[in-house]
């Protein structure tokens, strides 16, 4: 079967980087759109030129630029968004382009984290998740065939501080626990969400869906995520436990956007906002048996490099 070929728009950022080398690595055509000024930033034009050296084909446009649009969306038959959250609703223009295109058979659009759906702190997270929502509403009105990829955290997100705000390094002495420490978040490797988007892109059982990845090895609860932490510096930490009150008066004191990594946090670990919810009788895949020969970077061998 031939493989399709693949438009990336957002290949400097973290996981767009990543998403171009995954579809080099499973052999399809691969395509960039970049923005011209993209190539005058150092560490952007170094990215640029070893996905080009790897086979990439950049093209020169942006999501606000429907002549580049058009052009780039005409070479292709799938087109995944990696963009940041600032720009989520500069996709619409996009979707309109993809539906006059005629040639999309599949559009991933910038998600990559929680169901932005499932979650329920709509009224405190400043639109971050109610705007990726109104890009599905706007996907689905159009009539394009998309997969949803639902990943819930990165792991280079809050766990290389094992949850703990405003730190950089996990806690060596003493760890805040948010409530009892009992709910369980998610946290998947950049690469491997990568390569697991990739291995959707042809495959009919994964169209028109939400797909979530909980594989076995990442879901932690703080209270096991603290243990695990322990048993590998060989040392029990100090507890402090902050309850769903304080950790509520603690993010409507602090300022926008100082506050959003509690906020994720209570969505996750408090509210349970990743895990609350059965994956197939929600009307979604869990990706994680998709592809049993997929492996994922497990939590205790990500802490593993932290040591």
């Amino acid at each position: 079967m031939e493989k399709s070929r693949v438009l990336i728009i957002g290949v400097t950022g973290n996981l767009g980087h990543h998403l171009a080398k995954a579809t080099l690595q499973f052999s399809h055509p691969a395509f960039a759109l970049v923005r011209p000024s993209s190539f005058s930033d150092p560490h952007k034009s170094h990215k640029l030129h070893s996905l080009s050296n790897a086979g990439v084909t950049l093209l020169q446009g942006s999501l606000e630029d429907e002549e580049s649009l058009m052009a780039a969306v005409k070479q292709v038959d799938v087109v995944i968004c990696a963009v940041s959250s600032k720009q989520v609703l500069l996709q619409k223009l996009l979707v309109q382009v993809i539906k006059k295109s005629g040639c999309v058979k599949r559009f991933i659009p910038s998600e990559f984290g929680l169901d932005p759906d499932k979650t329920r702190i709509s009224d405190m997270d400043y639109n971050f998740y109610k705007q990726k929502s109104e890009i599905r509403r706007f996907v689905e009105a159009h009539g394009i065939p998309y997969t949803y990829i639902s990943c819930n955290f990165y792991m280079s997100y809050l766990l290389p501080q094992l949850v703990q705000p405003g730190l950089k390094v996990p806690p060596r002495d003493k760890v805040t626990i948010f409530g009892d420490g009992n709910t369980k978040g998610v946290f998947v490797k950049e690469s491997d969400v990568a390569e697991f988007t990739i291995r959707t892109l042809d495959d009919p059982q994964t169209l028109n869906k939400v797909l979530y990845l909980r594989p076995p090895g990442n879901v932690y609860s703080m209270n096991e995520l603290v243990e695990l932490w322990e048993s590998k510096i060989g040392k029990k930490l100090e507890k402090v436990f902050v309850s769903e009150q304080e950790l509520l008066k603690k993010i409507k004191e602090t300022p926008y956007p100082d506050n959003m990594e509690m906020i994720f946090i209570y969505s996750a670990f408090v509210k349970g906002d990743q895990t609350y919810f059965d994956i197939e009788s929600s009307g979604g895949l869990d990706g994680t048996k998709l592809y049993p020969e997929q492996n994922f970077t497990t939590i205790s061998e990500y802490l593993d490099t932290l040591l």
